[in-house]
């Protein structure tokens, strides 16, 4: 076994460790108290242990913790903002969730996508949510709360602008 010090931004905290050089990220953040992010499939399929690292989506149980010195992490417990904050209320309020483990990669990569699309179709978020799986099948509920937080933003975006 041979270990690796790490250094990088998890949740907008610097984090040093010391991890073994086979680590998956996910274990990684996950034993630094990240614990939202999902353990799933280890294959990249379900999209449970999706995490933002250097403002793109990843799926963390596909990257070395070693590909993420220096990097800046954030997790489902550092999402924050207006869209993140949309994208939560509008799960909750369309129960956009059933048992809640495909929760945080669907809120992450919601708020990613909502970030740069400001006006989705119901087809356009289907796309953006396909590399996550709901083994509850509870998509509709989930592409429902998805459109209502990109209601919410253009609304807030217009009461801004007539401010």
């Amino acid at each position: 076994m041979r270990t690796q010090k790490l250094s990088f931004k998890l949740n907008g905290e610097e984090r040093v460790c010391e991890t073994d050089s086979r680590s998956l990220l996910v274990e990684t953040i996950r034993e630094l108290d990240a614990t939202g992010t999902r353990v799933g499939c280890l294959t990249g399929d379900c999209g449970a242990c999706t995490i933002i690292m250097d403002d793109a989506p990843v799926k963390s149980c596909l990257v070395l913790a070693v590909a993420a010195d220096g990097a800046r992490l954030t997790t489902i417990e550092g999402t924050s903002g207006d869209v993140a904050e949309a994208v939560k209320r509008a799960f909750v309020t369309r129960n956009g969730f059933q048992c809640g483990y495909c929760t945080s990669g669907m809120v992450i990569v919601a708020v990613d996508f909502l970030r740069t699309n400001r006006a989705p179709s119901e087809a356009d978020i289907r796309e953006a949510i396909a590399g996550n799986l709901c083994r509850c099948t509870g998509y509709d509920d989930i592409v429902a709360a998805i459109g209502d937080a990109a209601r919410a933003l253009q609304e807030q975006r217009s009461e801004k602008s007539r401010a």
